[in-house]
């Protein structure tokens, strides 16, 4: 197979974890395009993108899109995201909307410095020693191993019972939701949260976005509270789709998906710690609902490619990949919740970086074929 991926596929999984058929034109049935009419970004090509989450692992997503919007050779058209992916994509439509590609990436940087502002007055802090020898991780601050252990003899109603997130602050400081919700916003959103009852995903889109979506899409059920919007509560979107990408397939033209990973798929050691373990563990489960997906798409396209009938029934697509599992694999559990400012701009530089090779090596690419082989990456 050559790797290129069928943008509608025959069965995905709804939000009841039903099968529904892709087809290759127009929307899915019964889901309504509430997009209709939004202006597009002005590029030669454009992607929609794929967003995961990881806290302030995040930051490496920021420096990949800070470099994208560098280049007016490419646009966007729509951004599935999760919790710190999710945080990125809102930042991202808010500037795209008010400010275009420069003030997409003046608000993605304000963002990440309220962030980092915020986390500085906080406990959670690498100790002078970690400083100086460039450890990334919290792991040997006591202030760390004090809230890992609370966090795990504790619920966040009982440790927490006021329900503060620095988080909420930093986001209304930094977006006008209004903006995203107007028609003008030049792309479309799709932030997945968990129904912590239903076990269902919940898709938000522009039109029903606000502060309490993102967090929503953020919540760790370890650290905060679960967010109650419409009488449902919502749990962090990673556990079913991080990020999801049938938002994409049935709402967007472009055929291009490009996936920024935060999450490595991959790792060669065994984990042996608790630590590591539970990390382990946690990247497995935010992974696996990417690799369902993209198992449904593989199929769909060996359809295609054994039947050119079904050509006209379902269309191809193609996916493409930014990752740096190679650096995030090294980094511990505990440096998600790093946000000192050193750290969070080496991340984003190291985006920056990956994204920039990506650009050289794959833009003549787009919307030609997948940069990726999805069954030796995800199957």
């Amino acid at each position: 197979m050559d790797g290129n991926i069928a943008a509608k596929t025959a069965a995905k999984h709804d939000h009841g974890g039903n099968a529904h058929a892709f087809h290759a034109h127009g929307q899915h049935h019964g889901h309504a395009d509430h997009n209709a009419g939004r202006h597009s970004m002005q590029a030669d090509k454009r992607v929609n993108l794929a967003l995961q989450g990881g806290g302030a692992h995040g930051a490496f997503t920021w420096g990949v899109l800070d470099r994208l919007l560098e280049d007016e050779r490419i646009g966007f058209e729509g951004i599935s995201a999760t919790s710190a992916g999710a945080m990125n994509a809102a930042v991202l439509a808010y500037g795209l909307a008010v400010g275009g590609r420069d003030g997409a990436k003046k608000a993605l940087a304000s963002f990440w410095r309220r962030v980092s502002h915020a986390a500085a007055f906080g406990p959670l802090q690498p100790t002078p020693l970690d400083r100086v020898f460039g450890n990334r991780s919290l792991e040997s601050s006591p202030a760390f191993v004090l809230f890992d252990l609370m966090t795990r003899l504790f619920s966040p109603y009982q440790f927490n019972p006021l329900n503060f997130n620095p988080l909420r602050q930093v986001l209304e400081q930094t977006v006008d939701f209004e903006a995203i919700r107007r028609v003008e916003c030049p792309v479309k959103l799709f932030l997945s949260a968990t129904n912590v009852r239903s076990g269902k995903v919940r898709v938000f889109d522009n039109t029903d976005l606000t502060v309490d979506a993102v967090l929503a899409s953020g919540c760790l059920p370890f650290m905060f509270q679960a967010v109650e919007i419409d009488g449902e509560c919502y749990w962090d979107g990673g556990y079913m789709g991080n990020p999801a990408i049938f938002p994409l397939i049935y709402n967007c033209e472009s055929a291009d998906v490009l996936i920024v990973h935060i999450n490595p798929l991959e790792r060669k050691e065994l984990p042996r710690h608790a630590t590591e373990i539970m990390n382990r563990i946690n990247e497995i489960s935010f992974n696996s609902s990417l690799m369902r997906e993209m198992r449904a798409i593989s199929f769909v396209t060996r359809l295609i490619d054994e039947n050119e009938g079904l050509g006209n029934q379902l269309r191809r697509m193609m996916v493409h990949s930014i990752a740096a599992d190679d650096v995030m694999g090294k980094l511990g559990v505990a440096s998600k919740l790093n946000a000192d400012w050193e750290f969070i701009t080496w991340l984003k530089d190291t985006g920056r970086e990956r994204a920039d090779a990506w650009l050289t090596q794959n833009f003549d690419r787009l919307g030609r074929e997948s940069t990726v082989d999805i069954c030796a990456r995800y199957l």
